[in-house]
């Protein structure tokens, strides 16, 4: 059983924006990593973006400028903001925390069309 809910998945033209939101419940409080993961059809399971318990955040080269990984507490909500969508940018995204990624989601569609 997932123990996360990702949402905010959709299909946009390229250059749009999307909001992904996970809702984390307990895990918003861990001393672990949070990230935001993706996978496109017959790629590998790619990092996109983690953060930390601080609020230190890290990017994968190829979103560093269009996309922001956050946490909102008051939601619970741990979320990716993504703009300047590409086609590239197409895929399940999923998000994970706890220690060593134990905690997943089910994944939330992305898809940009050109």
């Amino acid at each position: 059983q997932a123990q996360l809910a990702e949402s905010g998945g959709d299909s946009v033209p390229a250059g749009g924006s999307l909001r992904l939101s996970c809702a984390a419940g307990m895990y918003m409080s861990s001393s672990y990593c949070m990230a935001w993961f993706r996978q496109a059809p017959g790629k590998e399971r790619e990092g996109v973006a983690t953060i930390d318990h601080d609020g230190n955040t890290n990017y994968t080269e190829s979103v560093k400028g269009r996309f922001t990984i956050s946490k909102d507490y008051a939601k619970e909500s741990l979320d990716l903001q993504m703009n300047s969508l590409k086609p590239e940018d197409t895929a399940m995204y999923y998000c994970a925390a706890d220690y060593d990624y134990n905690a997943w989601g089910k994944g939330t569609q992305v898809t940009v069309s050109s």
